[in-house]
């Protein structure tokens, strides 16, 4: 600490000075500089320290050398200290400069000491030295002049230190190495003229730097095992040639330098030095990377262009010597891919810098056409195209338009006007399919050259395959580039032409532009219309404004996607306007998005709202008061991503107010905002948040829902981070404006803003109790990061209680919640606090740390649950589970910043290092007691097994256990259940959790505490047998365990081991992971006497951890010798006979390789040995061994994984983007060979007849998966074309199918129609022809798959496929009964239908008699051809009638449709199945005659199989179809109600029998109530009212929680259906008869609006939005689908609206007020009784009966009101009043007597968290304040009531009491002036939207 003792010394020296006061407090600004951990506090105490020595410069001018000493002294150690951050050298750099204004010498004299003080401590320079010399050298001209004066001794120093590093390799993971070579690199850099002296004169050549240069060349070439020193070194030695002082001899050093590799070892000749070359010690290629791309980095341009002596005429570096090696590199390196391509991306950057001088220098073409450099260079780039590496595709793209940029220079300078390589290379891009994101890079590139008209005339499929794209994430950023290209270059071109105005522009661009721009934004894909909004349209707008236009006149439909599309363009010109004033038509617009059902929709609103270019903007009236009514509606949505972008959005929208405040308050608004204006602003601002904060908390009772409580948790984070002070130095962005204090002033000012309050804080102590750790972690970190530092010592002494009984409990949850509860007191306490609390007395009065005291107090009760354990295990797991004290530790320890800080303290590492080794013991005490009771052993010395117990085993241990703990008294006969027993699953819930835990713990402490970055002086915290020990524990674990949560969390917690230990510097601790997996690997393959694998599902996690520690950065040795032993292993011949009932090493190996291949963790470091895991993979399919085989296929699924990444999208079945073969292949060319070979063998013809080759099926998998290439000449993927085609002929269906499937990626697009073409000729001419069915049935599928494709986007056009329909055309007697194979009858059918267009003109009429004459013989009983049925028959018969229905929909031809409708009423099974299913699969829905035929076919139909029920099967896809049909209330015509007539009612009865009296199951049930439900929506008459009622309860019966899913889901579906026909009549008093009906049906739509799932929610709100809209409405504009709540609210506006006066109403809607008990629940909570270990499931999750209780209140209040004195209303409330108003006052005097004494300590701080007590009360008070209101409204009739004996105004002062005092032990909300939180919103008569908008 050199520069504290400089700043001591100064301090004393300027102490009795006059510049003291101002020296002063830059030392203390520097000490804070030095003292800062987080960069922004370093940076703002630096830039105060410079403030002030501006201030000081002056002063210290006055004074003499000996005064002004001290301080620069003092800040060159301060920068001397600073050397690791070049941003804060160079601020001490400019305070230094400017204090020595004018004592320039005294500064170079303390400089000089300074940096000769480094030379001196020794021979070899520490890496702190290093950086000190590099950043004197870089940033310091006093720096350079001192080293350049003693450069001969700072070069010996750098030569000791580098071979030092070389001979010791001081850690795998050091910097030593890299810091001692880029001092080398600077010094060659900065002291060139120097440095040359030495290098090429011969007088004054240097022994030193030679020995220096072999130095670096063994780095070199290996030396180093560190991949970035290797490189660096590289560099430096190119940066030591450019100090030549002539071209020629730079050049020849160089080129001595690449011929080193090939000639070996010998003598190099470097200017005048010369040097022993070393020998390359593994020979891994990387060596020709590290010269290349040093050259490539810093090589000056006049060595790499001039020409070389002893090489052929011309010949120089760049082109003859570098570029050869660039294409080397790229076919050799594949584990350095980045760095070989940013090779070849620097070698085109150097040629365009060196163009001048090579023309120069050759006089002719660079890059001429036919020249073999730009063959190799256009082959080397489109080779790399497709490469995975992260960080290619950059280098790819610059590296085209660097080739076309040099082109396109090469063809002006020599004046060629023909340029074909632009031609060409788009012809390339046009062939290659749409889904190879490699395509659009060079695409991008060609449009400037050739012009955008040009491109789009070549390429007219681009729009549409870029809209493709957008839908998928992998290729959006290619499509957006290659859209903006295009624009940009056709606004260049219009501009450039003048042809008109803007407006013109923009009509220009939506000729091309808009249809693909409004089908992204519309498109009903959520992915497709974001990436279309946020990559394509801003853009759009900014380039073209009046595009705006056309935009908004696009999406002025109601429909939802048009009203996402209009509120993207909004915001999007918002972004580019800045602001967008809304007049009262797109407010109502607006509105209507906020509230719709779609959660895009509300969204976009918001974001429109909320959003805005500049964040001091102030938001308007109109979007709060939206925003206000929004949010309340939102709180409790389901959808995780919809509540983080709601936080977002929300925070913008704060940060505004914020901001525009900040800015009212200092006088900086914008000057058209006059006094009264900003006086308004601000309370609107302090006023919002106010009312957010209080939603917030309001929403955090336990009585809430888990939605909206995660929800108010992220807003209330959003208010706090953004409107408080907090000071976070951790976080780059979102700190507090520094003057933050004034506006947090003005608020509070105004009784405002109380963030930390009493209530706020209880609010939250209640999430710590929540079952989820998701409330729970969130809440404790708004505590830690927001909250005053200490809790009150009151709530701390609680709070510890309930965390003491919290971690005894046997539930996971609760344990967990202890856990949380335990780290947030220790982080909110201080001294004070934990003297208070009941710690153990040693620790706590012995102890100085809080960390310490508190982990001793955890250990302590460990140790005793511990204690427990081992007396009876039984009673410990249910009172006393170890794994909540172990959750404890691993937080307290692990997630407290603190806590890590105090263990860096000196005076208590003894104390920390007796804690950690008395933890570590007793966890594997723990392990090895519960992993022995689970095999009937106990204790710590009980022996070991090898392999983990059986179920059967453990299940006999575990009820020996619970014998033991009961007492052998008890034993029972419990018989043979199949279910566990409690005592069973609590002490397997202990072992298992608390083993997960143990290894989480453990992990994180040596992640921890063997961190590099810990000082030295410190100590080991935890010593090596400590280590060993705990590696013990895991191995324990691992082999003994089989429960998978336990070994996946011990294996995250010894992943995290190993890799602490392989980092860490100490060869003793590197060895303990390798030895580890050494004894795997014998364990692997020695004898054993149980299976491992089988039995233990962490062995083969045990190699996967240990591996996946090793440094990703580094050589992986530990995975190298894994897999190759394993391979080894696998690979040994099966013994003779086997043992079935044990795993085969082999077996195991497989296994083994299995998981590592995996592992996340290692990446694509598993890939360098894919192809002789996959050869064995494929060798292992045909064992005779099962297990063999089984481990084999598993094997090849992960490594296909793994090859191929993560599966993309799909559509139609087909892959939609993904790996070209032909970039697979050239990845992998080994592993293409091993996959050709197994192809051939598996079609090379056979003497004994066809042979099973067990892996043909997996590798056409593999091939299938991939995608095909580019056309090009000599391509990998063209031997593998033959085998594929000889494969059509095989026995086996399965691999002639997949065979078609692979055949596509080996088939180039171009090359399709012509392999078409052939296929289609080999198909047999006439029956005589038939060779083979099988290979007829092949081909057949080959073409099948080729049309598939070529069909879809971008595909064949009719006229290029008309030459195949020909011949096909000429063979279609393989359609008629000629053709004995049903199956190939089929699969022509299925060709033929791909080809629609294509034949000529009278085919199809053939195709279509044809069918027709084969269905018409089967339906009159004839056989078609045949003497008896055939296999496969139901097959061609189905698919001919799928061809009738597509071929009618296609032509919309009334007699086709005839003849489908035709076949639909035949009693034919399949052919109608076939019909059916067709039209559930929407394939007729472009088709609206179709749609309409086939509807009024099935009405028409509809009694009779109903009555015939033939098939339960057959009905429910019946009704499913009808109900298909009938989806759209439109599309019901009269002539369907005319097919009905008559039977309607009989079917409708026949319908609601099924459902009431039958048992059909719930699928049939389903479609069978909807279709009932469809029916009565359209013939519901006045005699029909008997079926309604019965319509109604079985609705009823439905929708009970009790029920299934699906028939709550039918029952609001059904709502949905009949619900507003139904219901319409009782409105305006037309049918009074229905108002009960209405009443039950709107009540049911409540109940189902809370239900859990949330598809029933949307169906029930789809009712809600239907009775918003009049019928004139839904015809005119379509009904917009509202939200769940604002559904719900439009239900009781309509109560109130049309149903007020009716007696139900008011007892309708009582019925969702539940009646509960608070005394019960009080005592319960009072009796703390033991909790079993699994809590009873509530049957409605989301239902929220306290929220419902406070929305309904103001609606009874209304009711009330409203109804005239004496109505029935008033009737029924007396009624409620005398039943339910004496016990309502009982409760509160229940209340008021419970809590005004306070609540026992031992359950006060539980009933914090009880959600049933809040709810009870929040029910209660609701219920009060209704009493209270009913006693209002009906005056002196209602007081005299017995049992009650109160007037409303006594009752409301009693409320207000027992409100109070629950307000204080954060049992309710605070009550508030306005609308309570609970609150949807405002209700009224009118529209809630409209309401809004106002």
């Amino acid at each position: 600490m050199g520069a504290e003792r400089e700043a001591r010394a100064c301090a004393a020296f300027y102490s009795s000075r006059g510049l003291a006061p101002t020296v002063l407090s830059c030392l203390r600004c520097l000490r804070h500089f030095a003292g800062s951990t987080a960069k922004r506090c370093k940076e703002k105490h630096l830039e105060e320290a410079l403030q002030l020595t501006r201030a000081l410069s002056e002063g210290l001018q006055a004074l003499g050398e000996a005064e002004a000493r001290p301080l620069l002294r003092c800040v060159l150690a301060f920068q001397m200290e600073a050397t690791s951050s070049c941003s804060s050298f160079q601020k001490l750099e400019q305070m230094v400069t400017q204090l020595a204004v004018g004592k320039e010498a005294l500064l170079a004299q303390e400089v000089d000491t300074l940096l000769s003080g480094l030379a001196l401590q020794g021979e070899v320079l520490s890496p702190e030295d290093l950086q000190s010399v590099s950043m004197f050298l870089e940033e310091s001209s006093l720096g350079r002049q001192h080293w350049q004066q003693n450069l001969p001794l700072l070069l010996q120093r750098l030569a000791s230190t580098l071979h030092w590093v070389l001979q010791g390799q001081p850690t795998p993971g050091s910097t030593w190495g890299y810091l001692v070579i880029k001092a080398c690199l600077q010094v060659f850099q900065v002291l060139p003229k120097d440095v040359a002296l030495l290098v090429w004169s011969t007088s004054g050549k240097s022994e030193t730097l030679q020995s220096l240069l072999g130095l670096l060349l063994e780095v070199a070439w290996g030396k180093a095992l560190n991949k970035d020193t290797r490189l660096l070194a590289g560099t430096a030695l190119s940066m030591l040639v450019n100090t030549a002082p002539q071209p020629q001899h730079g050049a020849s050093a160089v080129l001595t330098l690449f011929q080193l590799p090939s000639q070996g070892t010998g003598e190099l000749k470097f200017g005048e030095l010369v040097v022993e070359v070393p020998p390359v010690l593994e020979p891994d290629g990387l060596e020709k990377l590290v010269l290349t791309r040093g050259v490539l980095t810093c090589c000056k341009m006049d060595i790499l262009s001039c020409q070389l002596e002893g090489l052929p005429d011309k010949a120089c570096l760049l082109l003859d010597v570098v570029f050869p090696a660039v294409c080397a590199l790229s076919r050799e390196q594949k584990d350095c891919h980045y760095y070989c391509f940013q090779a070849c991306a620097l070698w085109l950057q150097r040629l365009r810098e060196g163009l001048a001088a090579l023309w120069h220098l050759m006089g002719t073409h660079v890059l001429a056409q036919d020249s073999e450099l730009l063959q190799e260079l256009t082959q080397l780039l489109w080779s790399n195209a497709e490469t995975p590496v992260e960080g290619v595709s950059e280098f790819i793209h610059s590296s085209f338009r660097l080739l076309l940029e040099i082109y396109h220079l090469e063809c002006q300078h020599f004046q060629d006007q023909e340029r074909p390589l632009y031609q060409q290379m788009l012809q390339r891009v046009v062939s290659m399919p749409w889904q190879i994101k490699a395509r659009y890079v060079p695409l991008c590139a060609i449009v400037p050259y050739m012009g955008s008209q040009q491109v789009l005339d070549a390429y007219p499929d681009l729009p549409q395959h870029l809209l493709s794209c957008l839908s998928t994430n992998h290729l959006c950023p290619a499509a957006a580039e290659a859209y903006k290209a295009l624009v940009r270059q056709q606004c260049r071109e219009w501009r450039d032409g003048q042809r008109g105005t803007e407006e013109a522009l923009a009509e220009q661009w939506a000729l091309r532009w808009l249809p693909l721009l409004s089908q992204g934004l519309c498109s009903p894909l959520p992915i497709l219309q974001s990436n279309s909004a946020n990559h394509l349209l801003t853009w759009t707008l900014r380039q073209l404004p009046a595009t705006q236009a056309l935009l908004a006149a696009q999406f002025g439909g109601q429909d939802t996607m048009s009203l996402r599309a209009w509120v993207s363009v909004l915001k999007a010109q918002k972004s580019v306007a800045g602001a967008l004033p809304l007049r009262e038509a797109a407010l109502e617009r607006l509105s209507r998005c906020l509230g719709t059902r779609e959660e895009g929709v509300r969204l976009a609103a918001l974001g429109l709202l909320c959003c805005s270019p500049n964040t001091n903007q102030p938001l308007l009236g109109t979007e709060v008061r939206l925003l206000r009514h929004f949010l309340p509606l939102n709180l409790n949505c389901d959808s995780s991503s919809f509540r983080q972008l709601l936080q977002a959005a929300v925070r913008k929208a704060l940060v505004r107010l914020r901001d525009s405040s900040l800015a009212q308050l200092r006088g900086k608004a914008p000057r058209r905002s006059g006094p009264a204006e900003g006086a308004e602003q601000l309370a609107q601002a302090v006023g919002f948040v106010e009312w957010l904060l209080q939603l917030s908390i309001a929403s955090l009772s336990p009585g809430s829902n888990y939605q909206r409580k995660k929800t108010a948790l992220l807003l209330l984070a959003a208010v706090l981070e953004t409107c408080t002070d907090t000071w976070s130095p951790d976080r780059k962005k979102g700190q507090p404006p520094r003057t933050m204090a004034t506006l947090l002033s003005y608020a509070r000012q105004r009784g405002c803003w109380d963030f930390f309050s009493q209530p706020n804080l209880l609010a939250l102590m209640s999430c710590l109790q929540d079952s989820t750790n998701e409330i729970r972690d969130l809440a404790s970190e708004l505590l830690v990061r927001y909250f005053p530092t200490t809790f009150p010592e009151p709530i701390a002494q609680d709070l510890f209680q309930l965390a003491q009984d919290a971690l005894g409990s046997p539930r996971v949850q609760e344990a967990e919640a202890g856990a949380v509860l335990m780290k947030t007191i220790l982080q909110k306490s201080d001294s004070g606090t934990m003297k208070s609390l009941s710690l153990e007395a040693e620790a706590a009065l012995t102890l100085p740390s809080r960390g310490l005291c508190f982990a001793q107090h955890l250990l302590h009760v460990l140790q005793a649950q511990y204690k427990v354990a081992r007396q009876d295990l039984l009673r410990a797991a249910a009172t006393a589970p170890m794994h909540g004290a172990i959750a404890a530790l691993r937080r307290c320890l692990l997630q407290v910043p603190e806590v890590a800080v105090s263990m860096q303290a000196a005076e208590l590492v003894q104390s920390w290092q007796e804690l950690l080794t008395c933890l570590v013991t007793t966890v594997r005490d723990i392990t090895s007691l519960l992993l022995g009771a689970l095999q009937s052993q106990q204790g710590p010395g009980a022996d070991e097994q090898a392999a983990a117990p059986s179920f059967a085993e453990m299940g006999n241990a575990i009820g020996s256990l619970i014998m033991l703990g009961k007492g052998q008294g008890q034993e029972e006969e419990e018989g043979d259940s199949v279910l566990l027993s409690e005592e069973h699953s609590l002490i397997l819930t202990c072992c298992w959790v608390s083993v997960k835990e143990i290894g989480l713990l453990l992990g994180g402490l040596a992640e921890l505490l063997l961190s590099p970055a810990l000082p030295a002086e410190v100590g080991p915290l935890l010593p090596l047998p400590t280590l060993q020990m705990a590696t013990r524990v895991f191995q324990e674990i691992l082999l003994r365990c089989r429960h998978w949560g336990a070994v996946e969390g011990c294996s995250m917690g010894f992943t995290k081991f190993c890799a602490a230990l392989l980092n860490h510097p100490d060869p003793e601790l590197q060895a303990i992971p390798r030895a580890v997996l050494e004894q795997g690997l014998e364990a692997l393959g020695g004898p054993r006497s149980s299976s491992i694998t089988r039995r233990a599902a962490g062995f083969p996690m045990l190699f996967l951890c240990i591996v996946s520690g090793e440094a990703p950065a580094q050589a992986r040795p530990l995975l190298t010798r894994c897999i190759q032993t394993l391979l080894s292993l696998a690979a040994m011949a099966l013994p003779q006979d086997w043992d079935q009932t044990l795993d085969l090493p082999q077996v195991c190996a497989l296994h083994v390789l299995q998981t590592l291949v995996r592992g996340a963790g290692l990446g694509g470091a598993v890939l360098c040995h894919a192809t002789p895991m996959m050869a064995l993979a494929l060798r292992g399919l045909g064992s005779p061994c099962w297990a063999m085989r089984n481990a084999a296929i598993q094997l090849f699924s992960a490594l296909t994984s793994r090859l191929l990444g993560q599966p993309w999208s799909h559509r139609d079945g087909c892959p939609s983007e993904g790996l070209s073969l032909h970039a697979f292949l050239g990845q992998h060319p080994k592993l293409g060979a091993v996959l050709l070979g197994e192809l051939k063998v598996a079609t090379a013809p056979t003497s004994g007849g066809p042979r099973l080759h067990p892996a043909l099926h997996s590798i056409l998998t593999l091939l299938a998966q991939l995608q095909p290439g580019a056309d090009i000449a000599g391509s990998p993927s063209a031997p593998f074309l033959e085998p594929l085609l000889g494969l059509a002929e095989s026995p086996i269906y399965a691999v002639r199918a997949m065979a078609a499937k692979a055949l596509v990626p080996v088939v180039a697009p171009p090359q399709r129609c012509r392999l078409l073409l052939q296929l289609a000729q080999q198909l047999p001419a006439a029956p005589g022809q038939i060779r083979s069915h099988n290979a007829v049935h092949g081909h057949l599928l080959q073409m099948q798959a080729l049309l598939g494709c070529a069909t879809g986007t971008g595909g064949l056009s009719a006229e290029a496929l008309h030459p195949v329909a020909l011949q096909l055309e000429a063979r279609g007697w393989l359609l008629t009964a000629a053709q004995r194979c049903p199956l190939v009858r089929a699969a022509f059918l299925q060709v033929l239908a791909l080809l629609p267009t294509s034949f000529s003109p009278g085919f199809p009429q053939y195709i279509h008699g044809t069918i027709s004459a084969e269905l018409g013989s089967l339906l009159q009983g004839g056989k078609s051809g045949c003497a008896q049925p055939q296999v496969g028959s139901a097959i061609l018969h189905q698919t001919m009638a799928h061809f009738m229905c597509s071929e009618a929909a296609r032509l919309a031809d009334s007699e086709r449709v005839a003849a489908v409708c035709s076949l639909l009423q035949q009693p034919n099974p399949d052919i109608q199945l076939a019909i059916l299913s067709w039209v559930i699969a929407g394939e007729g829905g472009s088709c609206k005659e179709v749609e309409n035929a086939l509807g009024l076919t099935l009405l028409e139909s509809l009694q009779s199989v109903l009555q015939e029920r033939r098939d339960k099967e057959f009905l429910r896809l019946y009704l499913e179809a009808l109900l298909h049909l009938y989806r759209d209330p439109l599309s019901w015509s009269q002539e369907a109600s005319s097919k009905l007539q008559g039977s309607s009612r009989s079917c409708l009865e026949m319908l609601l029998h099924m459902v009431e009296a039958e048992c059909p199951g719930p699928d049939l049930l389903f479609q069978a109530l909807c279709a009932a439900s469809l029916l009565l929506a359209h013939q519901c008459g006045d005699e029909d009212t008997a079926l309604v009622e019965r319509w109604c309860a079985a609705l009823e019966e439905c929708s009970r929680s009790a029920c299934s899913e699906l028939l709550r889901l039918a029952a609001a579906r059904s709502l949905q259906l009949a619900g507003p026909s139904v219901l319409q009549p009782s409105l305006c008093a037309a049918r009074p008869s229905l108002v009960p009906v209405a009443l039950r049906l709107i009540n049911m739509a409540i109940h189902l609006l809370q239900d859990e799932e949330r598809e029933v929610r949307h169906e029930a709100s789809g009712f809600a939005s239907l009775l918003r809209q009049s019928p004139g409405e839904l015809l005119q504009d379509g009904c917009i689908f509202v939200q769940d709540n604002v559904g719900l609210q439009s239900l009781l506006e309509l109560l109130l609206g049309e149903f007020g006066e009716h007696p139900g109403t008011f007892n309708s809607l009582l019925q969702h007020i539940p009646v509960l008990d608070v005394r019960s629940v009080v005592e319960e909570l009072e009796a703390n009784k033991a909790v079993s270990l699994y809590k009873e499931d509530e049957p409605n999750v989301f239902a929220e009966p306290a929220v419902l209780a406070q929305q309904l209140l103001p609606v009874l209040v209304q009711l009330l009101e409203k109804a005239p004195t004496g109505s029935p209303v008033h009737a029924s409330a007396l009624q409620w009043l005398e039943a339910t108003g004496p016990g309502v006052l009982r409760d509160l005097q229940y209340c008021r007597h419970c809590w005004s004494q306070g609540p026992a300590a031992r359950w006060g701080m539980k009933a914090l968290g009880c959600a049933k007590l809040h709810t009870a009360l929040a029910v209660l008070l609701v219920r009060a304040q209704l009493v209270a209101q009913v006693l209002q409204v009906l005056g002196e009739g209602a007081t005299v009531m017995p049992g009650l004996g109160c007037g409303s105004q006594e009752l409301e002062q009693e409320l207000e009491l027992v409100q109070g005092l629950l307000v204080q032990h954060g049992l309710a909300p605070v009550p508030r002036q306005d609308n309570a939180p609970g609150e949807l919103g405002p209700l009224s008569g009118t529209d809630s939207s409209r309401h809004a908008a106002m």
